[in-house]
């Protein structure tokens, strides 16, 4: 260090030349470190991200469905293990409490489920009863002490729940012929009457009603892919090819479509409707592939209360607009953006889904676990609110929801507010942030109207159904199959929605409907059609 200050130039123009040349080092090295500073954000940044997608895949395929904190997950873990080592240790003699050192513990009450156990087949008198008898021959009553007979003095009474398998059968219609013998012999034609019967569903086909309705709740109701549906039949004994069946559905959704039309209308009526949408892949004829086409689902509410679909080639706006058209009261979805256009020019009114914001702060638990357990714990609370109000009217839920709720909703948006100055901009946690921040308006939005749910979980439960039916059957065969697919899964979801066996309503519908008066249609809306069966003797 001496020799340096000995070598410095004496000549003061010199000086201000080492020192701006030291300056300007300075500043470059400060660059530098900037540059590798900003680098490292940068990269522990995509290092959160790329930990954040492993960590949905690998929930995704092996964890579990519900938005539930791993953290307490992992604590349960520990303790079970905590737990198994305690009981491993010996225990120490002077530990265990003698008589005299022991308090009698505080008797506390609890609720203890009873377990249903074997059930009452007795008590089962919607199944038809075949009653066995048992008895001993004239041989076996011969007494073994004096040869007499023994006489009956009572009986032991078990039941036993036996299943008949299906079978087909045959209906051979036979339409009688009647001529006026009088008139042919008088010259003015034999005046023939034939005997009317009952109109088939589908034109010149040999599906009767039941046989149809089977095909169609197996396939929309139950998942059962055609094919597999083809391999029950020919078991049972009759082959019927999957050709033939996705025909028949096809003229089944033709003959009901006025019918699915006329729920439509009637979704379209409702003060909120909820929506969401999934993937229909559709086979494209010599492509060697499938298009990803969609289906939607409309939920009606408490006065319209049918479950509709809408089968479209593609996501694009197209699919609510024309579904929505002259709809202008409320729809609750997600956040995709395709609902803007349909929402802006029908001036519509429209709700989030809190499930989607609390599951991002779940995804994200990784990266700040202590932001993720108070997001959790809000909406825990939030949803006990609605676990009380679900049985009231919307005036009665809506003031328990402005009472309970929305302090402590105002309340979490100042904690968003604070929190998204200190997360990095692009993090998994300040994407959870945003997303509330940025759609609160909708989040909020059943605060202001107790119809309005607090999440889009019903048509998200619809949409899981679908997914089901899509993984058994892979694709439809074409835009014609979206439909049918739609019109079908339209009635088997209503159905299940008012608790109706869709085997026998669509079975009474294929009978009836042929004639019925266009009319007197909404006589076999699945509710009305629930309110004659419920009246009936």
């Amino acid at each position: 260090m001496g020799s340096n200050q000995t070598n410095l130039p004496e000549d003061s123009d010199a000086l201000k030349a080492l020192l701006r040349q030291l300056l300007q080092d300075c500043a470059t090295e400060r660059q530098r470190a900037d540059t590798q500073e900003n680098l490292r954000q940068a990269l522990e940044l995509k290092l959160q991200q790329l930990q954040h997608e492993l960590e949905l895949l690998k929930k995704r395929y092996y964890g579990p469905r519900t938005d539930r904190l791993r953290s307490l997950q992992e604590l349960g873990q520990m303790l079970l293990q905590f737990a198994e080592e305690l009981l491993q240790k010996p225990m120490n003699v002077e530990d265990v409490p003698t008589e005299s050192t022991q308090q009698e513990p505080e008797r506390e009450l609890r609720w203890v489920k009873k377990r249903k156990g074997r059930r009452n087949l007795a008590a089962f008198e919607n199944l038809p009863i075949q009653t066995v008898l048992h008895e001993l021959s004239p041989e076996e009553r011969a007494c073994d002490h004096c040869g007499q007979q023994r006489r009956e003095i009572g009986a032991d009474t078990s039941w036993q729940l036996e299943y008949i398998p299906a079978y087909f059968q045959r209906l051979q219609h036979i339409r009688k012929k009647y001529a006026c013998g009088h008139c042919e012999s008088e010259g003015q034609g034999a005046q023939i009457a034939v005997a009317e019967k009952p109109e088939s569903p589908v034109a010149k086909g040999m599906a009767g009603p039941g046989l149809l309705a089977y095909i169609v709740t197996s396939k929309y109701s139950d998942y059962l892919p055609l094919y597999r549906l083809e391999n029950v039949f020919e078991r049972i004994g009759c082959e019927i090819s999957r050709a033939t069946l996705s025909v028949w559905c096809g003229d089944i959704a033709d003959l009901i479509e006025p019918l699915y039309e006329l729920m439509a209308a009637r979704i379209r009526q409702s003060h909120v409707i909820c929506t969401d949408d999934t993937v229909m892949p559709m086979l494209q004829p010599g492509m060697g592939q499938v298009k990803q086409a969609r289906m939607w689902i409309y939920l009606g509410d408490e006065n319209q209360p049918y479950n509709v679909f809408h089968f479209t080639e593609s996501r694009k706006r197209d699919g609510p607009l024309v579904f929505l058209r002259d709809y202008h009261e409320t729809l609750v979805a997600d956040a995709y953006g395709g609902y803007d256009g349909v929402v802006a020019s029908n001036t519509i009114r429209r709700g989030g889904c809190n499930a989607h914001a609390r599951r991002k702060f779940v995804d994200a638990e990784r990266v700040a676990r202590e932001i993720a357990k108070e997001a959790v714990e809000l909406y825990r609370l939030l949803y006990q609110v609605e676990k009380q109000a679900s049985k009231l009217n919307a005036a009665t839920r809506l003031a328990l929801r402005q009472k309970h709720s929305a302090p402590r909703m105002n309340e979490w948006k100042h904690r968003l507010a604070a929190l998204k100055q200190t997360l990095l901009p692009k993090s998994p946690m300040a994407e959870a942030v945003n997303y509330s921040l940025n759609h609160w308006e909708e989040l909020t939005l059943f605060l202001e109207d107790g119809a309005v749910p607090i999440d889009n979980n019903s048509s998200e439960r619809e949409m899981k159904r679908q997914v089901l039916n899509r993984k058994n059957s892979l694709f439809v065969g074409n835009a014609r199959g979206g439909r049918t697919a739609a019109i079908l899964s339209s009635l088997t979801a209503t159905c299940r929605r008012h608790e109706i066996d869709p085997q026998l309503y669509l079975t009474q519908l294929l009978v009836n409907l042929p004639a019925w008066p266009i009319s007197h249609l909404q006589d076999w809306l699945p509710d009305q059609w629930k309110l004659r069966q419920a009246s009936m003797p």
